[in-house]
């Protein structure tokens, strides 16, 4: 009925389509399922479809006065797959910016299907939450992924599978080093993400560990952070060369840099042409992590703050440039004096 809209097929023929907003998975062989869906999420033995759904400004508004799994049986109801049958997840990530990772060794087969945003709802696990009951609210920035595996993994290993998945996850934002848009903590995730991990339960092959020490842990978490990385690259254009600039590692930390160029008695405009050309200079990059990675210490109660101060110091003296020197002193001026 699709044919002509499928996108990509895994060896077990698992058929992902690319239907309007959304990317449906229709399963072939006989799946277990773990995921965090409001529908049929959970454990469940007996799905034939799973998907991600791109919500659109119209979408949101609707779901302010509409419940939320209602919409995602209307949704299957539309594309004639069963909702009893089906489980999905939603972001506002565009379908088009998908990212398909499948990572092998042997006769064992995992494929990654994310999309990912990450400018605004990017958080830290333990930062201050942003609510105590949500009910239809949605944030721009999640992270959805949906994993395939060929081998049959029972129940507990089909957990532990989901577990290194949502390790790889924080791994993959930490390589980026994403900051968490509510402390100054690097992001482990968003605050909407999703997980479907499915695992074979007609192949002869039976996996009994899943965990990090295993070759499909590292298979799972390799294929989740390469696909993470393609699809955060492909949804807001982050990678680590955008990353390799010294404002973007202090936005960490965050200051009102308008206060900071309130304070300078020169030109703004030749000023910030300056800093702009030497923050992307390795050396000035590597001398400022350095000086984050002694505001962490701080923060993290491992370090006495003067023993931070004297030492950000001595590493801004080995800074050539007066502009980086500038703003970095600033920074140390207002986070550890």
């Amino acid at each position: 009925m699709y044919n002509d809209r499928l996108i990509f097929k895994t060896s077990t023929s698992d058929e992902v389509y690319y239907l309007k907003d959304s990317i449906f998975i229709k399963f072939n062989p006989k799946r277990n399922v773990l995921s965090n869906s409001v529908l049929n999420g959970g454990l469940k033995n007996d799905l034939e479809f799973v998907f991600n759904h791109h919500l659109s400004q119209q979408n949101i508004d609707y779901l302010e006065n509409h419940d939320l799994c209602d919409y995602l049986v209307d949704l299957c109801n539309d594309y004639n797959f069963n909702p009893s049958k089906s489980s999905g997840l939603v972001t506002l990530a565009l379908m088009k910016n998908l990212s398909i990772v499948t990572k092998k060794f042997r006769n064992l087969e995992v494929t990654a299907i994310t999309t990912a945003g990450v400018r605004v709802n990017a958080v830290c696990a333990g930062d201050n939450a942003s609510f105590y009951e949500e009910n239809g609210q949605f944030k721009p920035g999640t992270i959805n992924t949906i994993l395939l595996i060929n081998s049959r993994l029972e129940d507990n290993v089909l957990a532990e599978a989901f577990m290194v998945a949502s390790e790889a996850k924080s791994v993959a934002l930490n390589n980026l080093k994403i900051s968490s848009q509510f402390s100054n903590n690097f992001a482990t995730g968003t605050g909407t993400d999703g997980l479907i991990v499915a695992s074979n339960l007609d192949s002869d092959s039976l996996i009994t560990n899943a965990g990090k020490h295993s070759k499909l842990g590292e298979l799972i978490a390799k294929s989740i952070i390469e696909s993470i990385h393609v699809a955060i690259k492909k949804q807001v254009w982050i990678t680590r060369s955008s990353q390799s600039h010294v404002l973007v590692r202090l936005n960490r930390y965050k200051l009102d840099i308008n206060e900071f160029y309130g304070s300078l008695n020169q030109d703004k405009h030749s000023f910030i042409c300056g800093l702009q050309t030497d923050s992307r200079k390795d050396e000035n990059v590597a001398i400022a992590t350095s000086i984050l990675n002694l505001f962490d210490e701080v923060h993290h109660g491992l370090l006495d703050k003067n023993v931070a101060l004297k030492l950000s110091d001595s590493i801004l003296s080995g800074c050539d440039s007066y502009y980086v020197g500038k703003i970095l002193k600033y920074w140390i001026d207002n986070f550890l004096k």
